[in-house]
């Protein structure tokens, strides 16, 4: 099985950026303990904090992927052209949110990928991804 994460803006910034919401812990850290725990499991992963960069990443993969997740940070409330990508691709996607973005502000709650989404994962932490690779494991 082949899993990308695909993350968007200021996600790069984990483990500085707003430690309350987002934790301490680097996304590069995180990712290390996911592969070691999904062994079975080919997992890469990709970082933008460009639209058009995180919209190609999704079609260049799209078709040879066993599954997508993603986290598209503000773009997710934002971003009609990557909702656009992930309808016009064959792998699915799971869509992924570190906080439980209904418990912050009203901005947050509107999301652009969820109706083009497999699921959506939201308010586990770090921890939503691995609930993401689990879930396609099913």
């Amino acid at each position: 099985m082949k899993i990308i994460i695909i993350n968007g803006p200021n996600l790069n910034l984990l483990g500085k950026r707003e430690p309350t919401i987002y934790g301490n812990e680097t996304f590069e850290n995180y990712f290390n303990t996911l592969k070691s725990q999904f062994k079975n499991i080919e997992l890469s992963y990709y970082q933008s904090n460009i639209e058009g960069e995180l919209i190609d990443k999704i079609q260049e993969v799209g078709f040879e992927h066993d599954g997508i997740i993603i986290n598209a940070g503000g773009y997710t409330h934002t971003s009609i052209a990557i909702a656009d990508a992930i309808s016009s691709i064959s792998t699915p996607v799971i869509e992924v949110h570190i906080s439980n973005t209904f418990a912050r502000e009203s901005f947050r709650h509107k999301s652009f990928l969820s109706n083009v989404c497999k699921g959506i994962i939201i308010g586990f932490g770090l921890d939503s991804y691995k609930l993401a690779i689990q879930s396609f494991e099913k």
